[in-house]
């Protein structure tokens, strides 16, 4: 089994391009989606983050609006927030793989790879990009989404350059889906995962 991480900053485009591999075959584990299960209505880890950071769960799920305002701005409490975290990811994903085990190979959409340390346990590291005006619009054209909580969210990120630098394979989802599309499929045939889908 082929172990791949996907990865890339905000708004290069990363779920779309691990969609393309979902859609060929390859078993996707998504870890920002996954610690979005654990912390909604009956998630595994809304008791202990409440417990740690008191007021930050309403109707039994994790505000995360909250949670953000009471951990993104410290260290500290950075760390204390992925203690609970982290380890019932590692879990889930854990699992992720046995109920895979047949697969030829995984993909592992995880966003902060290379910031937590975590690229060395894949066989090989994607990385999805885009030029930095394109990366900008995207992101700003999300609901919510300022100009400073973009600039906050990217200094905490490993940057573009770095990531490219220390891929296997780097996506240019700068073009139509179609060339972000071939670029993908040329991948899994590099990697002999081609599937003819």
């Amino acid at each position: 089994m082929i172990s791949l991480a996907l990865t890339g900053s905000i708004g290069m485009g990363k779920s779309t391009v691990a969609a393309m591999f979902a859609e060929a075959g390859i078993p996707v584990f998504d870890a920002d989606a996954t610690v979005r299960t654990l912390q909604r209505d009956g998630g595994k880890v809304v008791a202990a983050i409440e417990r740690r950071f008191p007021g930050t769960t309403a109707n039994g799920a994790v505000d995360r609006a909250k949670l953000a305002a009471a951990a993104l701005g410290d260290r500290a409490e950075l760390a204390a927030l992925e203690a609970i975290v982290h380890p019932a990811v590692h879990h889930e994903r854990t699992r992720f793989i046995v109920d895979h085990a047949d697969s030829p190979a995984l993909l592992f959409d995880i966003p902060l790879l290379f910031e937590t340390g975590g690229a060395a346990a894949f066989d090989k590291v994607i990385v999805v990009s885009a030029p930095a005006a394109i990366q900008r619009e995207r992101v700003l054209a999300r609901e919510g989404m300022t100009n400073d909580k973009f600039e906050a969210i990217l200094a905490r990120q490993t940057p573009d350059a770095d990531k490219r630098a220390r891929a296997d394979f780097v996506i240019d989802t700068s073009g139509s889906l179609a060339a972000t599309r071939a670029q993908v499929d040329a991948i899994l045939a590099c990697l002999g995962l081609a599937t003819g889908v």
